[in-house]
C-alpha cells in the first residue's frame, strides 16, 4: 500500500494551513501595468486592504486560529497599518515578491524582487520572513538559490505533492522545505473576476464542495491541507461566511492541527530530518 500519511504533532492526522496572499493592488498592476491608471480596477485590490484584512483577522480571532499572510513588499509599504494588524494578531508574515511580478528569465529581476521585498517587510514591521510564496506559483532557476542564500526555511510555490519535502539544489546542497498547494484550494479561480478576462463567479456551495472534498481525502491520506485565499476575494461579505463555515467544517474532524507555514515546516523537519 502506498502510504501518504505524515506524522504530525500531537497525533494529528492532518495539518491545516490557512494562508492569505495579501496582494492588494499589485495583483492588478503586475498583470497589466496600464491598470495603474484604472482606479476602478485598482479598487478591487484596495478592498482587500481596507475591508478584507480586518474582517479576516476578526474571523481568525473568533475561531482562535492563526494564519500565514504572504505579502508583497509594495503592499507592506502602501498598506503598512494592515500589516501591523496582522503582526499584532500573532499571525505569520511571509515573502511574496515586491511587486507581484511573475517570475521571469532575468536574474536581475529575480534578485530585485527578492531584495526589495525583504527590505520592505523589515523596514515596515521588522519582519524577517521564514517563508516564501511566488506570485501565481511561477518560479525559475534563480529562485531556490536566492531562498537558500537568505536562509528561508520554506517555500510554498509548487503544486507537485500534498506533503512537505526538502528541495535539493543542482549542486547537491539543501534548499528550502516545500509546502505544496494547488489551484483547487485557491479562492481566485472561483471568485476573482476581471473585465478583460471574464470568467464565472461561483457560489459558496460550489467552492465549499471542492474545498471540503479535498479536505476529506487529504485527511484520510494524512497530508497537508494548504488553503490559499486572497483578502480581496475571501474578504467579501459572503466569502467571509465561507471561511467561517470552512473552519467549522474542519473542526468536526478529530485530530486536526491548524498551523502556520513555519510551524508546519519545523514540525516536518523535526520528524523526518533527525
Amino acid at each position: 500500500m502506498f502510504d501518504m500519511s505524515v506524522r504530525w504533532p500531537h497525533g494529528a492526522r492532518v495539518a491545516v494551513m490557512l494562508t492569505f496572499d495579501f496582494d492588494a493592488e499589485t495583483l492588478w498592476t503586475s498583470r497589466d501595468p496600464d491598470n495603474a491608471r484604472r482606479p476602478g480596477v485598482l479598487s478591487q485590490g484596495r478592498y482587500g486592504a481596507t475591508v478584507g484584512v480586518p474582517k479576516i483577522l476578526d474571523t481568525l480571532e473568533d475561531a482562535g486560529v492563526k494564519g500565514t499572510f504572504f505579502v508583497p513588499g509594495w503592499t507592506a509599504e502602501n498598506h503598512t497599518s494592515r500589516l501591523e494588524m496582522i503582526v499584532k494578531g500573532g499571525h505569520e508574515v511571509g515573502h511574496h515578491s515586491y511587486s507581484h511580478r511573475w517570475a521571469g528569465d532575468s536574474v536581475e529581476d529575480s534578485v530585485e524582487e527578492m531584495e526589495k521585498g525583504l527590505e520592505a517587510l523589515k523596514k515596515t514591521v521588522g519582519v524577517v520572513p521564514k517563508g516564501y510564496r511566488s506570485p501565481a506559483g511561477e518560479v525559475n532557476d534563480v529562485l531556490f538559490k536566492l531562498l537558500q542564500q537568505h536562509d528561508f526555511l520554506y517555500d510554498s510555490s509548487l503544486l507537485d505533492h500534498i506533503n512537505p519535502y526538502r528541495h535539493t539544489l543542482p549542486d547537491g546542497s539543501k534548499g528550502p522545505i516545500e509546502l505544496p498547494w494547488h489551484w483547487s484550494l485557491d479562492d481566485a479561480p472561483y471568485a476573482l473576476f476581471s473585465i478583460k478576462n471574464p470568467r464565472p463567479i461561483f457560489t459558496n456551495d460550489h467552492m465549499l464542495t471542492v474545498f471540503q472534498d479535498e479536505f476529506r481525502e487529504i485527511y484520510r491520506w494524512g497530508g497537508l491541507y494548504d488553503l490559499v485565499m486572497h483578502p480581496q476575494v475571501i474578504g467579501r461579505p459572503g466569502r467571509i461566511a465561507l471561511l467561517r463555515e470552512m473552519i467549522a467544517f474542519i473542526r468536526t474532524f478529530p485530530d486536526v492541527w491548524f498551523a502556520t507555514g513555519t510551524e508546519v515546516a519545523e514540525a516536518w523537519s523535526a520528524e523526518y530530518e533527525k
